[in-house]
């Protein structure tokens, strides 16, 4: 009977960090081909794909008008901190939840360079969740499955060097957690394929 009620309870706090907090290393995935994706440049042009293979790239949803807009200080923090070692944070603005970037790409990235001094790379706005969903996202989706498509605004990708989707956090995660910060340390342990 004891057995029965720990294996139930290792259940649902499995179900509960996977919901709240993102997924663990998502081994045996499709590789991301960046290359591939359409990468649309916030100050126009297109991102080159080169500058992100063998990375670490930490994608965040990103809105100007959220409760969480603040995190933008702790993504650059993040940037700052582990650019060198080999992390990207790449931004992508997205007006799916709320209605909370409504602003053209001038708009946003004169927001975020005045606001929030942001220095790491971002996409024009694009639609994160469903059919209209960017490739990148897409991509995620189907690796993660339902619980780990983004619900709000600065939902959290971290996608390994190899290209596989390491795990993803929820809005609520901010960038000083460690459970984030381990994750990414751990990603850029590893060696780029």
């Amino acid at each position: 009977m004891k057995l029965r009620h720990v294996a139930l309870f290792a259940s649902m706090l499995l179900s509960a960090v996977l919901r709240n907090h993102g997924s663990a290393r998502a081994d045996g995935g499709a590789m991301l081909d960046w290359t591939g994706l359409p990468l649309p440049a916030l100050e126009g042009g297109s991102l080159d794909p080169a500058a992100l293979h063998g990375k670490v790239v930490l994608v965040v949803n990103t809105a100007s008008f959220c409760g969480f807009t603040p995190q933008y200080q702790g993504l650059q923090a993040l940037w700052q901190r582990y650019r060198e070692q080999g992390l990207v944070v790449l931004g992508v603005p997205a007006n799916d939840f709320g209605f909370q970037e409504p602003g053209t790409s001038g708009e946003i990235k004169r927001f975020c360079e005045t606001e929030f001094g942001i220095t790491f790379p971002m996409l024009t706005k694009q639609s994160v969740v469903g059919p209209q969903a960017h490739a990148l996202y897409r991509w995620a989706a189907a690796e993660t499955g339902p619980n780990g498509a983004p619900k709000w605004n600065f939902h959290k990708l971290l996608v390994g060097r190899d290209g596989r989707l390491e795990g993803w956090f929820s809005s609520t995660v901010k960038p000083d957690a460690e459970t984030l910060e381990q994750a990414i340390k751990s990603a850029l342990a590893r060696p780029a394929p």
